[in-house]
């Protein structure tokens, strides 16, 4: 009588790949419609066109510091009202003008709205902030312990 034998020896003869084309299609649908999604800033932004390389953009510089007036293209400007002058004069030489605010790190953030409501006023609403790259790389905030030896 014959021995009863499995077929191959227990080695895979055939595959079935529907299972994983069926995976990878529904990955591929997944990863079409999510393009679309991934592709689209969330935050619309108005970014500044080259038309001429020779051509310098004017910006409406405003610097405000923690101490002291804020400065409109090098001019002070004591109140806000000065500041919205200053820049419907600017605006109205150029309506493309785009405002860059220079605020110290210690301005709080009341006054710097204020300025960003006084260029309202004035109709400039293309308006960006200036920053400056760090000169020493900064490691985090400083902590600072107890004395040796003694209790706080």
């Amino acid at each position: 009588m014959a021995s009863q034998q499995p077929q191959g020896d227990g080695l895979i003869v055939g595959i079935n790949v529907t299972p994983m084309v069926d995976i990878m299609l529904v990955l591929l649908i997944i990863f079409i419609v999510t393009a679309k999604i991934i592709v689209t800033p969330a935050v619309p932004m108005d970014l500044p066109e080259a038309s001429q390389v020779e051509q310098v953009q004017v910006v409406f510089s405003v610097v405000v510091p923690e101490r002291g007036v804020t400065l409109v293209d090098g001019e002070p400007a004591p109140t806000p009202a000065e500041l919205t002058r200053l820049a419907a004069e600017a605006r109205a030489r150029d309506p493309e003008l785009r405002a860059v605010i220079h605020a110290d790190g210690g301005v709080p953030h009341r006054r710097v709205l204020q300025t960003l409501d006084a260029l309202k006023q004035a109709g400039l609403t293309r308006v960006a902030f200036g920053a400056e790259e760090p000169t020493t790389p900064r490691l985090g905030p400083a902590i600072s312990s107890p004395p040796a030896g003694g209790s706080p």
